[in-house]
């Protein structure tokens, strides 16, 4: 990135340091930076959309997990852990339950999406942090390519081609969604259901709207047999999610590149006179 190659002296704050604050706490890390504006926008949407989540679902997400995968690490392969202040009082403050079986909220999926939508979001926040922290602090601020980058997750390709690369986008929303589909039929649709699947869901959420209208469409298909390929196809749509996130970061790349500093010509020297003798 063309952060990278600004002096520490010149940067507006360590992106470390940033990243480590929004990841606690959403718009920390643009406060530390100055930023008040951004630190307002992250902190009402990040957090307000995990709170809201929590409503809907009645904080009942790790309730999913089975008795076996519970612990105090279970979230950590979750898209919750983005937004990892949030995902810790979930966890002291709802837990996973009272050890009871409960019957779900009736807006338990709704719920459980936006929770995983705050932590998606916070992790474009983290990045967009570090992008700024690591800019000169006299340059103007450019155009943040995190919009680019979101795009790419709602819309696997849909990055690339806002940034004109017409086939590359068709690739990859070509071959992810062909992997996702295949994937889902050799599941017959069990995949879609994060009760049934919790992180192999985690893996195919990060394939954006494909995943999301697949799910609000088919997620509660019963199951009467054995699928006999269904861990291949859960491997499928886990890796078409976790390829799309390769998607991203070659969208954020190539944005970082476009926005670095153009190199300029040298100036040209001026050639020394050389002096001739003359004959006596």
């Amino acid at each position: 990135m063309s952060w990278n190659a600004t002096p520490e002296s010149e940067r507006r704050g360590a992106p470390q340091i940033a990243a480590l604050l929004t990841w606690v706490l959403p718009g920390a890390g643009h406060l530390y930076l100055g930023m008040h504006l951004q630190a307002l926008l992250g902190f009402v949407v990040v957090q307000g959309l995990y709170l809201l989540g929590l409503q809907l679902s009645n904080g009942m997400l790790l309730e999913y997990l089975e008795p076996d995968l519970r612990g105090p690490f279970a979230g950590a392969l979750t898209p919750e852990v983005g937004n990892l202040g949030m995902l810790v009082y979930q966890t002291r403050h709802f837990g996973f339950g009272d050890g009871q079986p409960r019957v779900w909220a009736e807006s338990m999926r709704l719920g459980t999406w936006l929770t995983a939508l705050s932590g998606l979001l916070n992790a474009l926040w983290i990045a967009h942090a570090c992008i700024e922290a690591g800019r000169r602090r006299s340059a103007p601020r450019p155009s943040s390519p995190m919009r680019l980058v979101a795009l790419a997750w709602l819309v696997p390709g849909l990055g690339h081609v806002a940034q004109k690369r017409y086939l590359r986008g068709a690739i990859v929303f070509g071959g992810l969604l062909l992997l996702f589909v295949l994937g889902t039929l050799l599941c017959e649709g069990s995949n879609l259901d994060r009760e049934r699947h919790f992180y192999y869901w985690a893996g195919q959420f990060l394939l954006g709207a494909p995943a999301m209208i697949a799910e609000a469409l088919h997620g509660e298909m019963l199951v009467h047999t054995e699928l006999p390929y269904v861990d291949c196809g859960l491997g499928m749509t886990c890796v078409a999610g976790l390829l799309n996130v390769l998607a991203m970061l070659d969208v954020l790349n190539r944005a970082e590149e476009l926005e670095g500093p153009v190199p300029t010509a040298p100036t040209p020297q001026p050639v020394p006179s050389t002096q001739t003798g003359t004959l006596a």
